[in-house]
Parts: structure tokens; C-alpha cells; sequence
């Protein structure tokens, strides 16, 4: 694997935004999650849980519902009132409408549909047509007294239950009218409180109604006769949210998931009585506790429970009773980073660029001039500098970042506007100059990079088209636009440029990667498509060859000048990766090359970094994958017996970037998860036994 000098970077002090909302797609197997700052982000679940899409947040945009409806249209709704479709495509907003109805609580999607309800600060309940190109409000159900909290169709498409505070209202939705409210006792733990809120409602087939309320209950009611069948005592805080079954997946409601504020799942299932009755009942089977605060969200796919909240955690609980192959979805998955970068390196001037939500922070790293062993902590003879805090105009988050490799450039990206700075370094001060009149077309730029020479910059925009920028002093030149291929309009999501400037690689969310002659400026070739998504993508100096990480841990080597996979890439795929390798559970985010060592690859995902020599054998599944080094005392012929091609590393984690400074200098940016919890607000506190 070679020795190199490690800089262990843990000051990046980036903290995720809590999860709001989570909506399961069944038709296409993916989910939307949605964070308290506004942002939206859509994970496959097909293609190992991997992050394929996100919207970028906003200020003001409040999420408090997400709902997908009539197959692949997401929509959102918050406490700013207004509704937005997201353009799955473009990667943007498709347009936002105002409900006139105050800040939205609540939203639900019909079992057909093609309507959507949303519910109101002023008691409304609002139901819209959704058309082609957009929706179109349809009419007002009956106002109630106080705001709509939660909201649930029936199957049947009929009537529809309503949360408030104290209440459910239950609607006929043909004549708009209530039929049914149904109050709940404010009983909490034998104390009377002010209010009981509603958090969550589910309708089921047979007209029971399910409900969760700030008094720890879920409680089962009648809606034909509007009375109390069953009630549950699960918790001593507020039980925040619930996701039933999918009835049109399973044959029957058979099983619903709760989330409460102390941090626990708890699973519910329809059982028999007895064991030959066919008599059934609700029955709590399962808690589960991988969450320390609360749980705002939950869904319930056909295999898994899903779960997030306040710890920014999304955790992906499967259901081994339903899972038929031992692969990737019987394992508990707990997602905590974006699959995507937020950190860029400059690595002639050793600076590395951090984004957060609406700011960018530029740091020198330490150095030292002390020598040590293999495994030595060396101390700093200077420490790492802050040399910059870059403040966005605004209220838009940023959606990318990057600084070029000789450090005097910085550009980044809003979904409305695109910046681009030169900097100049005299002695211990930097001297900040925007570039001015940057042209309309960059701004909502997906991705963005900087040549290894630093004079061309490369923009990924959300159509499809990737823009190549000249850089002159303190100016720019546009010199071309990459357009996308006849009939898409597909977003270009990562770049990879080649160490000598000549050959540029775009991949977007789902289609192959583009490979483009910088030089000739016209498209080279197309990588042949692979059923899962791109997750990294560089190219080696000197070959010129490719290589291409998917989300189901592939790894491909594609010779850029001879248009075909290498010998090298064919023999893997051939023999297969290891299983151990195959089962990893985050994406690789980022591929480097040793500018000496051309048999190396360098790649790295969240809990692991690995160094591929391709001059060694491959494993096979009887091998150590994660093997120990040798003793130092065993014979070269040994040594070399046990060896093969990957070389791996556990010891940096949480990994969110790692690359190469120079031949015998590595960076790590680490984010321990102690860390993170540890600027959290304050959990529940819970009595233990014994304390």
C-alpha cells in the first residue's frame, strides 16, 4: 500500500439538517426525503439506498408534507403556504402555487392520484385537480376550528380522516361535508393536559381510523359510528408520526409503523388471536431504538421500515420475515452524509474548501517538521489556518462548490445565481475579486470543476449541457457549450477532466457517461449505459482511461482514446468483485491516481479507503479481503502469496473526502458522529432503571 503522511482534518464542522418528511414511491421503488432546511433529496432504493437526485433549500421554505402522486410527481408543501411540484428532471422547482389558506400543515396524495388535499392553518381543507402541467384547485371541504395537522384517504378514494388538535374530522369527499368528529381524551399518564394534537392519522380499508397524538397514545376508531375501538399507551412524549402498508402491494393492511419523541420505532402487526382463530388484532411486536432524538418521519416500504428525524439520521430498518435473498436489503442501513462532495482541494497551495448550506470556509493545513514511525501521531510546528469565510447573498442554499488547483480561484452555485472569485495571496492575507456579469446560462450549475492547469473551468448545468469557461485574469472567456443528446434533458450531476486538459467526462442521474474532446470541442463517445448510477468518475494521467464507481459497488476501467473497456476492467468483471466488497453499504464518492504509481487507483466512500494496484491478482471469496499486513518476518515469497490488488484502510471514518496532496502526502476530512450529536438540541431524557 506504500507509506504516506496523513493529515487527519476533523475541524470541518458540518452538521446535516434534520429529516421532516419521508414518502415511499412503490411504483419506482425510490424514496423523497425532505430536512428542516428546505432541502429535498430522492434516494433509490433499487440501486443500494443511493442519493440520486436533491434539491437544493431555501430560507423560507418551511417543508412540512412531501407526497408523491400520479407515479412519478413529487410534491411538497410548507408553512410559507404554498405548493411546489419538483421537476424530477432539471433538478429544479417546476413552479410554486399559494393554497390561500395560511402555512400548510398537512398534505396526502388520492389512491388514484389525481387529487391532491392539503390542510390549512385556518382549518381548511383544500382539495386539488392535478393536470398534466400542473394542479388546479377544486374546492374547500368544511373549515374547522383549528389548523389540519395530519390528513389520510381511504382505499377507496371515498372519505378522508383529518387530525387537529383535540379532534379528527372524518369527510365524505364527494359532498366535502364532516361526517364524523371524533374527540380524544386529553388523559396523559392520568393527568389532564391543555391539548392533545393529532400528529398523524391513517384510514384503512375496513374503516378503521388510526391515530397518534402528543399524549403518547395510538388509538383505533370506527368511522362509521365515530367511537373509540382500541387504545394503545406506547410512550411518555409525543407519538409524532405513523406509515401503514401499502394496501396496493400487499394483500392486506397488515402491519403500520410509529415513531415517537423519545428516539423509538415501534412496529405494529395484525396477528391472530389464537392460533386457529381467524380473529385478528392490532399487537405492538417490535420497538426499535436507532434514533437519540425524535423521530419526525417514518414510511414503510414492502421489505423495511424507514425512519428519520432530528439526529439526521435516515435509518432503514428491513423486515427480515419479508426479505428473500440475503443481499443488500437485509442489512440496517443508517444514511447520515450526502453521497455527493462538499469538500475541494487545492492541492498545490494545500487548501481545502468546506461547504455548508450558505457559506464556504477556505483553511491552510498545519505542518509539522517532526519525523516518526508507521503509526505516529506528529505534533504541528504551525496549525491549520481559517483563512476565509465566504457568506452567501440570499436565501438560497448553495448547491456546489469547488476551488482550483492552484488556489486562486473559488466558484459556486445557488439555484438562481452563479459566482466566481479570484484570489490573491499576499503573505497571511487574501485579497477576495468577484467576477462580475457571470452570464445567466451558469447559474443552477449541478457540478463544478476546475482544469489541472487552472485555466478552464468546466459548468454542469441542470439541462443536460456542459459549458466550458476560459479563465483569464480577473475575466473569463466563454468558449463553448456541450449540448445534451437529441430528446433528453437529462441532468449532468459529476465531472471528470483529464490531467492534460484534453478529454472531459459528464454522467448524469441515470444515463451513461458522455465523453467529450476538449481540444476539438465536440463528443468523443459514449460510455455503454449500466443499470445503476454513476457515483464517481476520474481519469488516470498518461492512459487516459476511465474509471467509473456505481451505486452497486462496481468499478469499471474505460480506455478514453481506444473507445472499449480495458483488459484490466474485463478480467474483474469476469472474475467478480469479493462478496465482502459487494456488501458495502455507502457509495464510492471520490477516485484519485498516484501521479508515480500508475498501477494505482485510488478510491474511498464513507467508512473505508482503498488503494486497488492492479498489478496484483484479484481476490477471490475464500481470500481476506480486509487482510492484516503480513508479519514483517515472513519470506518476500509469502508476502507476496497473501497479497492482492486491494488494499484497504478502516482507520479514517466518517470518511467525506480523502485524495492525494502529493506523492507521499494524504488528506482525510473525517466527521465523527460523537461530534455531531454533540451540537444537536438536548434528547428527551429518559429514567433509566436503577438511576
Amino acid at each position: 500500500m506504500g507509506e504516506f503522511k496523513v493529515h487527519r482534518v476533523r475541524f470541518f464542522n458540518y452538521v446535516p439538517s434534520g429529516i421532516r418528511c419521508v414518502a415511499y414511491n412503490n411504483q419506482s421503488n425510490r424514496l423523497a426525503v425532505s430536512r428542516t432546511d428546505g432541502t429535498v433529496e430522492i434516494y433509490n432504493l433499487s440501486a443500494n439506498y443511493f442519493q440520486e437526485k436533491f434539491f437544493p433549500g431555501h430560507e423560507s421554505r418551511a417543508t412540512e408534507a412531501l407526497c408523491w402522486a400520479n407515479g412519478q410527481r413529487l410534491f411538497s408543501a410548507g408553512l410559507n403556504g404554498e405548493i411546489i411540484e419538483y421537476d424530477l428532471q432539471a433538478l429544479n422547482i417546476k413552479y410554486a402555487m399559494d393554497a390561500f389558506g395560511g402555512p400548510i400543515w398537512s398534505m396526502a396524495a388520492s389512491p388514484s392520484g389525481s387529487q391532491l388535499l392539503v390542510g390549512c392553518e385556518d382549518g381548511s381543507v383544500k382539495l386539488f385537480q392535478i393536470t398534466p402541467d400542473k394542479i388546479q384547485f377544486e374546492r374547500n371541504f368544511d373549515r374547522q376550528k383549528s389548523r389540519i395537522l395530519s390528513l389520510s384517504w381511504h382505499p377507496a378514494g371515498t372519505h378522508i380522516a383529518a387530525g387537529s388538535i383535540d379532534y379528527i374530522s372524518v369527510f365524505d369527499v364527494k359532498s366535502g361535508s364532516a361526517i364524523h368528529k371524533m374527540l380524544v381524551d386529553r388523559q396523559y399518564m392520568g393527568v389532564s393536559k391543555r391539548k392533545c394534537i393529532i400528529w398523524g392519522v391513517a384510514f384503512l380499508s375496513d374503516g378503521t381510523v388510526i391515530s397518534v397524538d402528543s399524549a403518547g397514545k395510538v388509538q383505533f376508531w370506527d368511522s362509521a359510528t365515530g367511537t373509540l375501538v382500541k387504545n394503545h399507551l406506547i410512550a411518555n412524549t409525543d407519538v409524532q408520526s405513523i406509515a401503514i402498508s401499502d394496501v396496493s402491494i400487499v394483500p392486506q393492511e397488515d402491519s403500520f409503523v410509529v415513531g415517537t419523541a423519545e428516539g423509538t420505532v415501534f412496529h405494529f402487526q395484525l396477528v391472530s388471536v389464537t392460533s386457529n382463530s381467524s380473529e385478528k388484532q392490532w399487537v405492538r411486536t417490535k420497538p426499535f431504538q436507532h434514533h437519540t432524538h425524535d423521530v419526525r418521519a417514518v414510511a414503510h416500504s414492502p421489505i423495511a421500515l424507514i425512519s428519520g428525524g432530528t439526529d439526521t439520521h435516515l435509518v432503514i430498518r428491513p423486515l427480515m420475515e419479508k426479505v428473500e435473498v440475503k443481499n443488500y436489503d437485509a442489512a440496517l442501513r443508517k444514511i447520515t452524509f450526502p453521497h455527493r462532495r462538499l469538500v475541494s482541494c487545492a492541492k498545490k497551495k494545500q487548501l481545502l474548501l468546506f461547504q455548508f448550506a450558505h457559506h464556504l470556509e477556505l483553511w491552510r493545513l498545519g505542518s509539522t517538521v517532526a519525523t516518526g514511525k508507521n503509526g505516529d501521531t506528529l505534533p504541528l510546528s504551525k496549525n491549520a489556518d481559517h483563512l476565509l469565510h465566504l457568506k452567501t447573498k440570499g436565501p438560497e442554499n448553495i448547491i456546489c462548490s469547488c476551488i482550483s488547483p492552484c488556489g486562486s480561484w473559488i466558484a459556486y452555485s445557488t439555484a438562481s445565481r452563479f459566482f466566481l472569485y479570484r484570489l490573491n495571496y499576499e503573505h497571511d492575507n487574501i485579497n477576495l475579486q468577484r467576477v462580475s456579469k457571470m452570464p445567466a446560462f451558469l447559474r443552477s450549475a449541478l457540478q463544478i470543476l476546475f482544469s489541472e492547469d487552472s485555466t478552464k473551468l468546466f459548468v454542469a448545468s441542470n439541462q443536460g449541457s456542459v459549458h466550458v469557461i476560459r479563465l483569464l485574469e480577473g475575466s473569463f472567456k466563454h468558449l463553448h457549450t456541450f449540448q445534451p443528446q437529441s430528446g433528453t434533458v437529462e441532468s449532468m450531476c459529476l465531472l471528470a477532466v483529464s490531467p492534460d486538459g484534453n478529454w472531459l467526462a459528464a454522467s448524469g442521474t441515470s444515463a451513461g457517461v458522455h465523453v467529450y474532446n476538449v481540444k476539438q470541442l465536440k463528443l468523443h463517445c459514449t460510455v455503454p449505459a449500466y443499470n445503476f448510477p454513476v457515483t464517481a468518475l476520474a481519469i488516470a494521467p498518461n492512459t487516459n482511461n476511465l474509471v467509473i464507481a456505481h451505486s452497486d459497488q462496481q468499478v469499471f476501467e474505460y480506455s478514453i482514446p481506444d473507445k472499449q473497456y480495458t483488459q484490466w476492467s474485463r478480467t474483474i468483471q469476469k472474475q467478480g468483485f469479493h462478496h465482502l466488497w459487494l456488501q458495502r453499504d455507502t457509495p464510492i464518492t471520490h477516485i484519485s491516481f498516484h501521479p508515480k504509481r500508475p498501477m494505482h487507483i485510488l478510491l474511498h466512500d464513507a467508512y473505508m479507503f482503498c488503494i486497488i494496484d492492479k498489478s496484483l491478482p484479484l481476490p477471490n471469496d475464500k481470500t481476506l479481503l480486509y487482510n492484516p499486513l503480513p508479519p514483517t518476518n515472513e519470506s518476500d515469497i509469502i508476502r507476496r502469496r497473501t497479497a492482492h490488488a486491494f488494499k484497504i484502510s478502516k482507520k479514517y471514518k466518517p470518511l467525506l473526502f480523502m485524495d492525494l496532496l502529493d506523492e507521499r502526502t494524504l488528506v482525510a476530512v473525517e466527521r465523527p458522529l460523537d461530534d455531531i450529536i454533540a451540537q444537536l438540541p438536548p434528547p428527551i431524557k429518559k429514567k433509566k432503571f436503577g438511576t
